[in-house]
């Protein structure tokens, strides 16, 4: 497990101790690192909206490198990002994928290191299938409007159709940082932060 190093400052009281994060957070970034749980989510939020009730108009930056995870959770901090009145900068650091990439492509400004990448597919469902023939079809039928969800949120930031999204989201489907600008994921491929 990675220590995060805190930062020393010294003060008129003495010396003061502080984690990364708070500082990053003071500079208006914050990051999605790992899978998006619930408390991942709730955590992004909560960040979100602290930044914005600080400053409606300044922009957030929003470090992304997540496998992805809970359709909802996710959706629920896309939900927060375009609520708040704050543009947000998105910058790929390694992987977003899944609802990391749906994430990612949802800032004002995406950008993406060189060797990072964007992976998006079809939503996956870790329930075991069983039950009834009705059971079985709620799941299936939810799993097609989440389907279609996600699908409508990628085309619409991508300026590709709906029909598009779909056939590559038919698979895991990845895309190196200059392909992601080509399909419309990212806007620009960066070598300084």
């Amino acid at each position: 497990m990675a220590v995060t190093p805190l930062i020393l400052r010294e003060t008129s009281s003495g010396i003061s101790s502080y984690r990364i994060e708070d500082e990053m957070l003071r500079q208006r970034e914050i990051q999605c690192v790992g899978p998006i749980d619930d408390k991942a989510a709730d955590a992004l939020c909560l960040q979100l909206r602290y930044l914005q009730r600080e400053d409606p108009d300044a922009e957030i930056t929003l470090y992304i490198n997540s496998p992805g995870g809970a359709v909802q959770s996710g959706l629920a901090v896309y939900d927060v990002m375009k609520a708040v009145s704050c543009p947000i900068r998105t910058v790929c650091l390694g992987l977003a994928a899944s609802m990391g990439a749906l994430l990612f492509v949802a800032g004002n400004q995406r950008d993406m290191l060189p060797h990072s990448q964007v992976m998006i597919h079809d939503p996956l469902t870790l329930a075991q299938p069983g039950g009834s023939a009705l059971e079985l079809k709620a799941l299936s039928d939810n799993l097609m409007r989440i389907r279609d969800i996600t699908g409508r949120v990628i085309a619409e930031h991508t300026g590709k159709t709906l029909e598009e999204v779909l056939e590559v989201t038919a698979h895991d489907t990845y895309y190196e940082a200059d392909e992601a600008v080509a399909f419309g994921l990212a806007d620009r491929v960066i070598t300084a932060l």
